[in-house]
């Protein structure tokens, strides 16, 4: 219960972050994005404010060995960029540029009713399904040669 209540409160705080920041506003995210255009580059405080407090709270986790919730921390075993990180954070940035939303403004906006981020939510939920079939044969296949080794 401890896990779901950080959650909801962690995405509460998140969400309402995005609307004040601006993020959840296409025009917005696509202004700052036109760097050849009339750029706005408004959200290069709110990535640089991010990124900020992200290394503060990741220096802060990793001197604790537990988490909020009471549960062990698990960290990321791979360090180094791979073919797989940066196709997929080609992938994201590509399709941030073109819809303008990523995926935490997404679901704000369809909480707010808005037609573009159903759409947007739709495609990325199939996306995540045919990664998790494309990815699911591939890890499987891959440990079977490592066992047949």
């Amino acid at each position: 219960m401890k896990k779901i209540l950080f959650a909801l409160i962690g995405g509460l705080v998140f969400g309402v972050g995005l609307i004040v920041a601006g993020m959840a506003n296409p025009a917005k995210v696509l202004g700052f994005l036109d760097i050849a255009g009339k750029w706005d580059p408004s959200l290069a405080f709110v990535m640089g404010g991010a990124v900020a407090v992200g290394l503060v709270g990741f220096r802060l986790a990793h001197s604790q060995a537990l988490a909020w919730t009471g549960e062990p921390r698990v960290w990321p075993a791979l360090k180094g960029l791979d073919k797989r990180l940066v196709g997929g954070a080609l992938l994201f940035g590509v399709g941030w540029g073109i819809a303008g939303i990523c995926p935490g403004p997404a679901l704000v906006l369809l909480g707010a009713g808005s037609g573009k981020a159903l759409v947007f939510v739709v495609a990325m939920v199939v996306g995540m399904a045919v990664h998790a079939v494309v990815t699911s044969g591939h890890s499987a296949a891959s440990a079977s040669e490592k066992a047949a080794k």
